[in-house]
């Protein structure tokens, strides 16, 4: 269960889509952004505010069976504390998957024994030639004020007179307004591209060809994009905020406070004028790399369902709601 199918192309449906494939063909799987009702084995939902409606139905309807909870950064880092039905949605449910190390930190003490840490994963990738004449950084994310664009942009004004340092920016305008100051900053900062959305495989290869990745994130459950930059090699300038220490690791150095633009620039401009700053940056990722595998990130999930279906969650039917076949989730 997801709140966002193929058309959204957001974090939660690049999740809900990459684990109906690792638990194929061992389960029958089906999306969906709402419940239908259906006498499936198990529910995996995605966003504790978002399907609190599908999470309240399923346990009324099937009280017995495994109901697993993925945490989003907004779950964890704002709407558990201020919202009732989320709150609910943590009680509801069986097991608890976090999708960074420090996610359970955020957690009520009474409910971290429910909780379980799944890292996402992606392919590796070599780095591409990165030219010596600038650096480049790059930004992904869609443009909405959780991601924080307007530091990168700010830190991007403070270095417009640095020749030797241009910024890439790539995601879709959902907010409207962020949009109309991306085309205006860019129309004004000649160093300064906002290229809008792109495809997946163009976007991974402008991670791997750039310099920096740079994540100025307020809150993450476990960004997809700082994991896909680790596993292409290239550095990452990071919030100091648990959603990305949580990948990137505690005595990770290349981290700065949210909102900062300053020190944003001033890790840019050591990246650029200091030559073993990035280097230093990539060796301590490279040995991160290997948790982000999909072999790991399968065997994690495989290995949950799996508990959670043989312990039947509050004693769930192991074959599924007396059908025949691979259980259906």
């Amino acid at each position: 269960m997801t709140p966002a199918l193929a058309a959204a192309n957001n974090g939660n449906w690049q999740t809900a889509h990459r684990w109906a494939g690792m638990l194929r063909p061992a389960y029958r799987v089906h999306l969906a952004a709402q419940w239908q009702a259906g006498d499936e084995a198990a529910m995996i939902a995605l966003h504790a505010r978002r399907s609190a409606p599908a999470v309240a139905a399923w346990r009324a309807a099937h009280p017995a069976r495994p109901l697993l909870l993925v945490l989003t950064g907004t779950d964890l880092y704002r709407d558990i504390a201020l919202d009732a039905e989320a709150r609910r949605s943590l009680a509801l449910a069986d097991a608890l998957v976090l999708l960074n190390e420090l996610g359970a930190r955020s957690l009520p003490e009474a409910l971290r024994p429910k909780a379980h840490v799944i890292l996402q994963s992606c392919a590796a990738r070599r780095p591409l030639p990165r030219t010596g004449r600038h650096l480049r950084a790059v930004m992904v994310g869609h443009l909405r004020d959780e991601k924080d664009p307007r530091t990168y942009w700010r830190a991007a004004e403070r270095l417009a007179a640095r020749a030797d340092i241009v910024f890439d920016h790539i995601g879709a305008a959902l907010d409207p307004t962020l949009g109309a100051e991306a085309g205006a900053l860019a129309a004004r900062l000649p160093r300064l591209r906002w290229l809008g959305a792109l495809a997946h495989a163009e976007t991974r290869r402008r991670i791997q060809a750039a310099h920096v990745l740079v994540h100025a994130s307020r809150m993450e459950g476990g960004a997809h994009v700082v994991i896909e930059a680790i596993r292409s090699g290239t550095p990452v300038l990071a919030t100091r905020i648990d959603g990305n220490v949580g990948l990137l690791g505690s005595g990770y150095q290349g981290l700065f406070e949210p909102g900062d633009d300053a020190a944003l620039a001033a890790l840019l401009v050591r990246a650029r004028d200091d030559a073993a700053l990035l280097p230093r940056l990539a060796a301590q990722l490279a040995p991160r790399a290997p948790l982000f595998a999909p072999a790991a990130e399968r065997s994690a999930l495989r290995q949950l369902v799996g508990h959670c279906l043989a312990a039947g969650g509050r004693t769930a039917p192991a074959d599924g709601g007396g059908r025949s076949g691979p259980p259906r989730l």
